[in-house]
């Protein structure tokens, strides 16, 4: 509605003057509103980058103190291992007194022309362990009964065989065996071998200076 033209009285004056004020009050209210909101949108979403932020650096000093971790539990290959056995001290030779010997005839008679086997078993008697060159092996010896004329031995004609070194630890045993031809023989295998007759006979077994008791044994005709 238009009012007419003329000087306004004071109270319109007034009225107009105080809706103006309202108005600016009201704007006044909504930018203030919208700066808040603003500043505190803008707080918001920078903590939550910052948190963001944070969370990443947590997470990556995490997986790189996992993966240092990982390197310092991992063998490295680079680092040699050794392994020093304890060295083994060599065996010391076995003396004569270290050593027995017992031999064995196959059975009680054999018949003329037959091949007697004869066997040994060699044990180191000894509180420890000893080595021997056993190349050759102990030899067997055939007697006479009353042990007067010594008849053949295994080594008169094998005297070639190479030398064989071994360990016997305290205790150990070696077994031997032996065949005899029911011949003669002579060192060096000199002289004419000669057929044994019929009779009554022993058999030792010879190592060095060991000898193992006389076992006797028969040749039939």
């Amino acid at each position: 509605m238009l009012e007419p033209n003329g000087p306004l009285s004071p109270e319109i004056y007034w009225r107009r003057r105080a809706l103006a004020i309202g108005v600016i009050i009201v704007a006044l209210a909504i930018v203030i509103w919208l700066v808040t909101m603003v500043a505190r949108g803008g707080d918001s979403a920078g903590a939550g980058s910052a948190a963001a932020t944070t969370t990443s650096a947590e997470s990556s000093a995490s997986a790189t103190s996992s993966t240092s971790s990982i390197a310092s539990s991992a063998p490295s290959s680079a680092a040699p291992t050794t392994t020093s056995a304890a060295a083994q001290p060599a065996a010391q030779p076995c003396q004569d007194q270290s050593l027995a010997l017992k031999v064995t005839v196959g059975q009680p008679t054999y018949k003329v022309g037959d091949q007697p086997a004869f066997g040994t078993v060699i044990t180191n008697i000894s509180s420890a362990a000893c080595s021997r060159d056993l190349g050759a092996g102990p030899q067997f010896l055939v007697y006479t009964l009353d042990g007067q004329r010594r008849l053949w031995a295994s080594n008169d004609c094998n005297q070639d065989d190479p030398a064989e070194v071994k360990t016997l630890k305290a205790g150990e045993q070696l077994s031997y065996k032996g065949t005899w031809f029911g011949t003669t023989s002579q060192p060096q295998c000199a002289g004419d071998r000669l057929q044994v007759p019929a009779g009554a006979y022993m058999v030792v077994a010879q190592l060095g200076a060991v000898r193992s008791a006389a076992e006797p044994f028969n040749l039939a005709s």
